[in-house]
């Protein structure tokens, strides 16, 4: 069995909640996402999702995703599907970094893998938890009205966690603006909810330490990718009182690893193509539970198969790390694939159990392929 042909698609994803905004002024209305298509000998195809925020995020967007397919085409083309590892190590021979283009063939590879035995990916990756998935929302910044009431739309949905982001300029408001986002988005807060902050890498020490001041110690949360680098990181661990996850710092196996040794955090968000596919957040998922560090399973942002593939993966991550996974779909407003997974009464999901993702892609919307690769 060969893979005969790579094929990519494009399609723009608006943003649900009209415009979407980081720390340090990024702001998004839509975002730019590929599509991977791998096709057997035999006719059977697998399917694989990157959508990068942009990019002023972290070293991935659009345009480089698609661009870097030449070079991983010829590295996958005449593979062995079922070699997954394998085809991984072709891809770094053939291309340093670029874990976002990459992601989306691995992912592509597990659903292929999972139809060809007739198996869910979950069960591929180590074997399905029979725990609910809880699922958490992403509230860009605003005023704290907005992001209380965007907070308060998630809940009625079944939403049991939720991603505050802050980040405001001292033009803003700096710390005392982001201060009353959190306690605005905290002030309804229910039983069995998960709060993160998330400053996506655009603190200082300086106004990070002046927040937590600001805050005071009553309200739970936990506190994401403060600042872009390691050192600012580690300088604010020392003093920071609550707990501390890492995000955009942790993309590698060695930086999971480098975490650890130096006990920079207490958890960290596992997003599949930031991390560079289902495979490597396998092996991220297993050095996470071996330094007994919670999870949330997410990816930048997507829509259904990308959504697929989160659900697979926190699907076996154990109950008492996993805190909850991003549902990428209620961040955009095209669909573009059936998936069902299981939805329980309280809105929480199981991983369906159709061979492989279970996704079946709206060719309608995906459109004519931008880039075709044959053996």
């Amino acid at each position: 069995m060969k893979i005969q042909q790579l094929n990519m698609y494009q399609v723009h994803l608006p943003y649900a909640h009209g415009v979407y905004r980081l720390s340090g002024g990024r702001t998004y209305t839509g975002f730019d996402a590929s599509f991977v298509e791998l096709v057997t000998d035999t006719g059977v195809s697998g399917w694989g999702e990157s959508t990068p925020f942009g990019a002023s995020y972290i070293e991935a967007h659009g345009p480089g995703v698609r661009a870097a397919m030449p070079e991983l085409a010829a590295a996958v083309l005449g593979q062995d599907p079922r070699r997954i590892e394998r085809i991984n190590d072709a891809m770094d021979v053939r291309m340093t970094g670029q874990r976002a283009a990459k992601a989306a063939i691995d992912v592509a590879l597990w659903d292929l893998l999972g139809q060809l035995l007739s198996v869910p990916v979950c069960d591929l990756l180590g074997g399905r938890t029979e725990h609910p998935i809880g699922l958490i929302s992403s509230i860009g910044a605003g005023t704290p009205d907005e992001m209380a009431e965007r907070v308060a739309e998630y809940r009625a949905r079944g939403f049991k966690g939720h991603s505050i982001k802050v980040g405001a300029s001292e033009a803003e408001g700096g710390p005392a603006l982001d201060a009353e986002r959190i306690r605005a988005s905290l002030s309804a807060r229910k039983p069995g909810e998960w709060f993160l902050v998330d400053a996506n890498g655009g603190l200082s020490v300086e106004h990070a330490l002046r927040l937590e001041q600001l805050v005071g110690p009553e309200l739970d949360y936990v506190l994401e990718a403060p600042c872009a680098t390691w050192r600012e990181t580690q300088s604010l661990r020392q003093r920071l009182q609550r707990p501390l996850l890492l995000d955009e710092l942790a993309q590698s196996d060695a930086d999971l690893m480098m975490a650890a040794a130096i006990d920079l955090c207490d958890g960290v968000g596992i997003k599949i193509t930031k991390q560079g596919g289902l495979s490597a957040s396998r092996r991220q998922r297993d050095i996470a539970r071996a330094a007994g560090w919670v999870m949330s399973v997410q990816d930048t942002v997507g829509s259904d198969i990308a959504f697929a593939a989160i659900l697979h993966m926190a699907q076996t991550v154990p109950a008492h790390l996993l805190r909850c996974a991003l549902d990428t779909r209620a961040m955009v407003t095209l669909k573009t694939a059936e998936f069902s997974p299981v939805v329980n009464a309280d809105g929480t999901l199981h991983a369906p159990d159709q061979p492989g993702l279970g996704v079946t892609p709206d060719l309608d919307v995906l459109g004519q392929p931008v880039a075709r690769f044959e053996l």
